[in-house]
């Protein structure tokens, strides 16, 4: 008979790293034009806190991958608010705030210097627990 594993400690937070081979402009869009706090320099890559204990990391690359299928998605009460900073801020715009009734959100779609796209979204579903 097999003893019992114990149960190791919970996670206390979340890093989703990517790849940028422009750490300056990525730097830039990040913290002047969203606001994120940085949370570590690490000189080749720098770590963004989002909320709470959740991050964004971008690690500096001389080919970093393409961003297809990736979505950074920051959950806000101001959508429409966020969307008149970023795109007077010149940031490309890939689809301006609208419902989605399929999600039950609220969200448009901009581009960070990298491609990646950054999805600024309204849970407008109760059930959502944040």
């Amino acid at each position: 008979m097999s003893s019992p594993v114990n149960s190791p400690e919970p996670f206390n937070a979340s890093v989703t790293f990517c790849a940028t081979d422009d750490l300056g402009a990525t730097g830039f869009f990040y913290e002047k034009i969203l606001g994120l706090e940085l949370a570590l320099d690490q000189g080749t890559c720098r770590i963004y806190r989002v909320a709470g204990c959740g991050f964004v990391g971008f690690c500096s690359r001389l080919e970093a991958p393409k961003p297809d299928g990736i979505i950074l998605t920051l959950v806000t009460e101001d959508v429409d608010g966020w969307f008149e900073k970023i795109q007077a801020a010149g940031v490309v715009v890939d689809k301006p705030p609208t419902h989605n009734p399929d999600y039950n959100i609220y969200h448009c779609f901009v581009r960070d210097p990298n491609g990646y796209a950054v999805e600024i979204q309204r849970f407008d579903d109760p059930r959502w627990p944040g």
